[in-house]
């Protein structure tokens, strides 16, 4: 099993979908980095050869930017627009939708299930 960027790549799927199991790297970029590594797009992890997984490793290594660092990255990003109290860090402060979307109906999977409305009871008096 290639284990590339601290991730271990699934053997039976072709390098081009592989490497879009490490955070960052999506199609396009999986495309060019199989390219700059001289490394068929449609050949299985599993077919790879030591010297065409270190090629890749390299490439990847070479424009950075993966996994840990960009998570890293990315979590600092969203802090600092808290810290500055912008409208999107609030939105992220609060867990709703960040980018102008409704409210009022959806956003179920950012705000989370919905809370039960308890319906007030009366209290009893005393006669």
């Amino acid at each position: 099993m290639a284990r590339i960027a601290g991730v271990d790549l699934p053997r039976n799927k072709q390098a081009r979908i592989g490497l879009t199991y490490i955070y960052g790297i999506g199609n396009p970029r999986a495309l060019k980095i199989l390219e700059k590594a001289n490394v068929d797009a449609f050949k299985h992890i599993q077919n790879l050869d030591e010297d065409e997984v270190n090629r890749i490793r390299q490439v990847i290594e070479d424009e950075g930017g993966v996994e840990g660092d960009l998570r890293k990255d990315v979590s600092m990003h969203i802090k600092r627009l808290m810290d500055i109290q912008s409208y999107r860090g609030t939105r992220h402060k609060r867990s709703l939708p960040v980018n102008g979307q409704r409210t009022r109906t959806n956003a179920r999977t950012r705000k989370g299930p919905r809370r039960a409305t308890v319906a007030g009871k009366k209290k009893a008096t005393k006669t």
